[in-house]
């Protein structure tokens, strides 16, 4: 009886296509002109529910069974999304990999993660056989997705064989709680961890997401940001497809081809981290562009900057703006600011969202009074099961009973989150600390300033000295000292830089986060000995 109880309440992710296309068979689930073809591939909710449910009878088949990883490197295709609901209903977890690593860092993955199947796009099979070449062997089967239309590599079987496969898949009981993904964490700092997220944090962030996002089935959403991250995959494409909403996808935020994507597609709603909506702007087609069916913007990675918003309320005034904030651990959503707040809360994250419960702690885990900065910790059941093998980590991470996010912020009397800075960020420069965001959001002040990343540096006397690589507005000519002046007159004299770089980019990982450990590594010497004295 209990089993039979169990099978009736079950409500697990690779349950979601089947449930929609149940309610919406006939209505268009996914767009995917991410090959740039022209030639768009278009499925509705009954006909994703097909495809799914024979890529899962397929996984089965190959010999993966529940708990099994299996290992996904790819750009954004529909073979992404089946993959993602298809595993889930076999109970296998799947392990999206970011494709920009090297083939170190994906064997890692592999080894960590004991992924026992391995798909791979196409034009990424080289990079994959060294990764396999360098990994313990786990991996069992192979499997390439021809999205160039390249025959299939030597070695590798063929993923369409998975796609075009009939069902019905064999029925396996996944359990709010066994894990059915597991995401590792960007590494802009260090060694990913592999976090395990199960069907019962995702389907309480979805909640959330469409409660305080004001999601609904009538949104017709672009996907641009890869699918490998969290923020695109569970904040907004896992969300469609449980709400019913039609997703459209490309392989990247080129700006052009997002412009013409939202005019072409009539796409009400999209996602982007702050650097990729600033590229929209720049965009010589931006306003040209028909963007008129476009009513839904958010974004997240990081604060919009204040100028950037007043900006995109001027040359988008029909958009509402939503701040999402969060992390792989929190599957990712944690708070949200909502469109009526963004200039008056201006660089605020937002308040807990709906499913979540987010104080502020000292070192000693104590709470502190409102506009105290501390460490940002949260309750929900929006939160990761762990890391995977790494016990130690887990336990520090959820002591005493919160999970510590590992940013620190403070909130103010009606609940706002202000996040000040990564723990790692924070810049100590003779003994004072320094918020590596306060500084940039001051530097954008500037006019002619397009995007701007504030690290601290090793040095002789003050042990860290703050600096900043800025990257000018097209057309726009700045210079060091400029900056630094300009920083002086709206800082105290310790915040302000003592280095600029003026650069032609930021480097960042394809989510759109800037890699401050790159930044740190290329400009580690720029405090000399002659600085000793100053």
């Amino acid at each position: 009886m209990t089993a039979d109880i169990d099978t009736a309440r079950q409500h697990a992710l690779g349950d979601l296509p089947r449930r929609t296309a149940q309610r919406l068979p006939d209505k268009l689930a996914i767009v995917d002109a991410s090959t740039g073809s022209g030639q768009a591939t278009r499925l509705t909710f009954a006909e994703l529910e097909a495809v799914v449910d024979g890529t899962a009878a397929a996984i089965a088949e190959a010999g993966l069974g529940k708990g099994d990883r299996l290992a996904l490197l790819c750009h954004n295709c529909w073979q992404f999304a089946v993959l993602d609901f298809a595993a889930a209903r076999v109970g296998v977890v799947l392990v999206p990999i970011n494709f920009m690593l090297g083939a170190d860092e994906i064997a890692f993955i592999l080894d960590h993660s004991s992924a026992k199947a391995f798909v791979v796009e196409d034009a990424l099979v080289p990079v994959a056989d060294k990764a396999l070449a360098a990994s313990a062997g786990t991996v069992a089967a192979k499997l390439a997705v021809r999205l160039g239309g390249e025959p299939i590599p030597a070695g590798w079987g063929d993923a369409q064989t998975w796609f075009d496969h009939a069902g019905p898949a064999p029925y396996v009981a996944v359990a709010d709680d066994d894990p059915v993904r597991m995401m590792f964490t960007s590494g802009t700092e260090s060694r990913p961890k592999g976090a395990l997220l199960t069907s019962r944090a995702l389907m309480w962030q979805y909640v959330s997401c469409i409660v305080d996002g004001n999601m609904s089935a009538d949104d017709v959403e672009l996907h641009t940001l890869p699918l490998y991250h969290c923020a695109q995959l569970d904040c907004f494409l896992g969300v469609d497809v449980y709400l019913g909403a039609t997703s459209v996808i490309l392989r990247g935020p080129e700006p052009s081809a997002v412009l013409r994507a939202i005019g072409e597609h009539g796409v009400t709603k999209y996602f982007a981290p702050p650097t990729v909506w600033i590229g929209l702007l720049r965009c010589p087609d931006f306003d040209t562009a028909d963007l008129s069916t476009l009513k839904k913007g958010y974004y997240g990675a990081s604060a919009m900057p204040v100028a950037v918003l007043e900006e995109l309320r001027t040359r988008l005034p029909d958009v509402d703006l939503w701040n999402f904030y969060g992390q792989t651990e929190m599957a990712p959503l944690a708070t949200i600011l909502g469109p009526g707040e963004q200039l008056s809360h201006a660089g605020s994250a937002g308040r807990a969202a709906l499913n979540v419960e987010t104080r502020i702690v000292d070192d000693q885990d104590q709470p502190v009074a409102p506009g105290v900065v501390g460490e940002i910790v949260h309750r929900s059941p929006h939160a990761t099961l762990g890391y995977h093998d790494q016990p130690d980590k887990t336990a520090d991470a959820f002591r005493n009973g919160w999970f510590h996010s590992g940013d620190l912020g403070y909130l103010t009397e009606d609940g706002h989150l202000y996040v000040v800075d990564r723990k790692k960020d924070m810049i100590k420069t003779g003994g004072e600390n320094v918020a590596s965001r306060e500084v940039e959001e001051a530097i954008f002040t500037l006019d002619g300033v397009a995007e701007v990343a504030v690290f601290g540096v090793s040095h002789p006397r003050w042990v860290e000295a703050v600096a900043a690589v800025v990257v000018p507005k097209p057309g726009v000519t700045l210079t060091a000292d400029g900056v630094m002046a300009h920083a002086r007159r709206v800082l105290a004299g310790y915040k302000a830089p003592k280095y600029v770089v003026v650069a032609d980019a930021l480097p960042k990982n394809p989510s759109g986060k800037i890699l401050k450990r790159q930044l740190r590594d290329e400009h580690a010497g720029l405090a000399g000995q002659d600085d000793a004295g100053s």
